[in-house]
């Protein structure tokens, strides 16, 4: 009689294969899921940010009060706090907070977001979002796709990254124009990395989390924030190149 348990081709071969075949469609369903978050929160984003810059064209004084007041700092700086708290109190957020909690940050980043609709024309922000959405798609599939390990790539984009966050806070007082074209050269180049690289560091966090379906809730929406962030940085710096002024 034949046996099964040391047969390679019997039924212990067919069983790893349809876990492998389990993993990869839980790993599909688990991307979808962080990229349909990352695409809600986008379509959050912009109904606010145009329907707020509606409103400021049409009322003064809501303008003045947005745009032209201390409001504005802490509309400005509202979007950070969320990050803050997604990032440090993801664990200890249930599900639905932290949920809760993302779709509010899409929503304050919206209207953070609306003077862009005052500034430059409605075809110069619609193209460049549909050439910042080609870029990201692109990108984004190599970091899924690729077989190279892109994590000493990461480190050294964070560390360019917050050299980026000095320049333009430096900038604020220096307003230099010859700074901020650097500042946005570099700003696209850096976030069209982070967004390969955040790709592949989502995905392989699915086999952390594949067992336990809260985490992977979490996971999910921390995951979307990531994408969402490198989308936004992505298309503001491009806005620079590509945005024509009102």
């Amino acid at each position: 009689m034949a046996d099964f348990r040391n047969n390679p081709y019997a039924t212990g071969n067919v069983a790893g294969g349809r876990a492998g075949a389990d993993i990869d469609e839980g790993l599909r369903a688990y991307m979808l899921r962080v990229y349909n978050y990352m695409a809600l929160a986008l379509a959050v984003t912009g109904i606010f940010a145009l329907g707020t810059a509606n409103i400021a064209m049409n009322n003064p004084a809501f303008a003045q009060a947005v745009y032209g007041s201390p409001l504005k700092w802490v509309i400005m700086l509202a979007p950070l706090a969320f990050v803050m708290v997604l990032s440090f109190g993801i664990n200890k957020l249930s599900f639905g907070a932290a949920q809760m909690t993302y779709w509010a940050f899409a929503a304050v980043m919206g209207v953070s977001l609306s003077s862009i609709f005052l500034v430059f024309t409605g075809a110069s922000i619609a193209q460049t979002f549909f050439v910042t959405a080609a870029a990201f798609g692109g990108l984004s599939l190599y970091g899924y796709t690729t077989k190279r390990d892109l994590s000493a790539v990461g480190s050294f984009l964070v560390m360019g990254l917050f050299g980026l966050i000095i320049a333009s806070v430096v900038n604020i007082f220096l307003a230099s124009s010859a700074l901020q074209f650097a500042i946005s050269v570099i700003g696209v180049l850096i976030f069209s990395g982070l967004t390969a690289w955040d790709t592949q560091r989502i995905k392989n966090m699915y086999d952390v989390v594949a067992s336990n379906e809260e985490m992977m809730g979490r996971t999910a929406i921390m995951g979307a924030l990531s994408l969402y962030l490198d989308f936004i940085n992505l298309f503001m710096f491009l806005l620079h190149f590509l945005g024509n002024r009102e």
